[in-house]
């Protein structure tokens, strides 16, 4: 077997792996977003991103490992890890702000919860888009999917700087505090995308 006989199954090994993770993110922001209009399903949808989040968890575990085994991979090793490990923390939170919303017994979504939750899976499919365009490098598009994943996330800060001031205006200090923190875990997903979608542009930089 010679040496490019060798090489392209790595290559696919590494972008297989890359599109499982995609799609379990996928799931978990749809999921997110589906439970912003009710909270009835709650539990169930938990369990579902749960699961999801622990699926991920191992689709990141045999990343590594491959990437411990591999000489040659198709992009730089950091960038593959980068990725893995930043969109890894992507789910995590997803998972944990659900978490919270159950621990704390919030009774219905708010609007801004559902503006997060769309936020979120407008980055994600932008994202999962440029993670995509990686194995053709195609680097204009890649590009634009960054830049809709900044756009948003500066809609995200902008929310929560609106959000803060209104709780803010109540008097229960309890629930001021349960809100305050689930706003501020939706809107570090959104920092966390773009987190991603900044190792993606490096990629595009680093083979321009």
């Amino acid at each position: 077997m010679g040496l490019k006989e060798w090489i392209i199954p790595q290559e696919e090994v590494f972008f297989e792996l890359m599109a499982k993770q995609s799609q379990k993110v996928d799931e978990a922001s749809e999921l997110l977003l589906e439970l912003m209009d009710d909270f009835s399903s709650l539990r169930a949808k938990r369990k579902k991103i749960k699961d999801l989040e622990h699926e991920a968890d191992n689709i990141v575990h045999d990343i590594y490992y491959k990437l411990n085994e591999t000489l040659i991979t198709p992009i730089d090793h950091e960038d593959i890890s980068k990725l893995a490990s930043f969109y890894d923390s992507v789910i995590d939170h997803i998972f944990g702000t659900v978490n919270r919303i159950e621990l704390y017994e919030i009774k219905k979504p708010t609007p801004a919860m559902k503006r997060y939750a769309e936020l979120v899976r407008g980055q994600v499919r932008q994202i999962n888009k440029g993670i995509a365009l990686i194995k053709e490098m195609r680097k204009e598009e890649m590009e634009k999917s960054c830049e809709e994943v900044h756009r948003l996330e500066n809609e995200g800060d902008e929310l929560l700087y609106s959000e803060i001031s209104k709780l803010f205006k109540g008097k229960d200090a309890i629930e001021i505090m349960k809100m305050k923190e689930i706003y501020e875990n939706l809107e570090i997903i959104t920092d966390l995308c773009e987190d991603v979608s900044n190792v993606l542009l490096d990629i595009r930089m680093k083979y321009s």
